[in-house]
């Protein structure tokens, strides 16, 4: 039984089709999503692309002129859905991943939905599900998907570029722990089909403005804390600080990363107060360092074991108390001598 296929059959059935992805837009959500929309279009049929919000600032050299955002346009949103006749479901495990307005939408539709997605813990609400937590990125599973549906000739540039972006942002540009020799095999197969690689890493890398260098700045050199007996990194910005920088979605992207590079470190922990909540980002090194058990515990979050997410309705002080209270329950005593 090849499930692909089965994807395919689907395809080709439907008359209109919805793809839809998680809040709070990244790299493998919106690369997934129109990886599968020019692959769709590819097969000669149309889709749509339905986006609770907008991606990043860095993510607009992407053609994303075909995402219909639930927070511009909920009219143009509602109806797509209410004419779907097939919806897609991608990097998402739950119906709540997509803000309560598209959830209420996604819950309500009476077509088929198929799930494709690489997250821990799947609900059960897809009738046809590709839920593999060992893969890197939903990207790469559309591409298992173009090609084990035997459509491997159909893979080009603009199919790829997108699912290549995916692959690079959801991997820490192939660092993390779940790249595979697979992974390494389906990013060959994008190059061979015409993906500029060194390009698609300039416009992604090479598109900080000053005032988002700042606040990078601002945050290592001001808002970083170690605890050292752990060796846990933390960074935390009010609202204030933000407004300060001129801040602009997408700004704080990779101070975990960067809080976690600092040598010895096991984890990264970077919260902002955005939207009068308190936004999580968690990072971590090694199996034995589980971030998203501490996500899900405390912070109604999740994600995997080394990249997670949570939030906070605490304020900023407060949370910044509970986790370094935490921090012994989750992590061991490293010895720094």
């Amino acid at each position: 039984m090849n499930i692909f296929k089965d994807i395919e059959a689907e395809i080709l059935a439907a008359s209109h089709i919805v793809i839809t992805s998680h809040k709070s837009a990244d790299g493998d959500s919106v690369g997934s999503s129109l990886g599968l929309l020019h692959f769709i279009e590819k097969l000669g049929k149309k889709a749509v692309v339905c986006h609770p919000d907008a991606a990043p600032d860095y993510m607009y050299w992407l053609d994303t002129s075909s995402i219909v955002l639930m927070s511009d346009e909920p009219d143009k949103v509602t109806a797509c859905f209410k004419e779907a006749d097939l919806i897609f479901c991608l990097d998402y495990n739950g119906t709540d991943r997509i803000g309560p307005d598209m959830q209420v939408l996604l819950e309500s539709a009476t077509c088929k939905k198929i799930m494709i997605d690489h997250h821990l813990n799947p609900q059960s609400f897809p009738d046809i599900m590709v839920s593999e937590p060992t893969v890197a990125s939903t990207s790469e599973l559309i591409v298992e998907l173009i090609e084990q549906s035997g459509h491997s000739d159909l893979l080009d540039e603009k199919i790829g570029t997108p699912l290549y972006l995916g692959i690079l942002t959801d991997t820490g540009s192939f660092r993390f722990p779940a790249v595979s020799p697979r992974t390494h095999e389906i990013l060959a197969k994008l190059l061979a089909a015409g993906v500029k690689h060194h390009t698609v890493h300039e416009l992604l890398n090479d598109s900080n403005t000053a005032s988002r260098l700042r606040l990078q700045g601002y945050a290592m050199s001001e808002k970083l804390e170690i605890v050292e007996a752990y060796q846990v990194a933390i960074v935390s910005l009010n609202k204030e600080e933000l407004a300060k920088y001129k801040y602009v979605k997408g700004d704080t992207d990779g101070l975990a990363n960067q809080a976690l590079s600092i040598k010895g470190m096991v984890a990264a922990i970077v919260f902002t107060e955005r939207d009068g909540k308190i936004k999580i980002s968690f990072r971590s090194k090694g199996k034995e360092n589980p971030v998203n058990v501490l996500a899900a515990d405390h912070f109604d979050g999740g994600g995997h074991a080394n990249a997670a997410g949570g939030m906070s309705e605490l304020s900023v002080i407060d949370t910044l108390n509970k986790i370094k209270n935490l921090i012994p329950q989750y992590f061991s005593l490293v010895d720094t001598k």
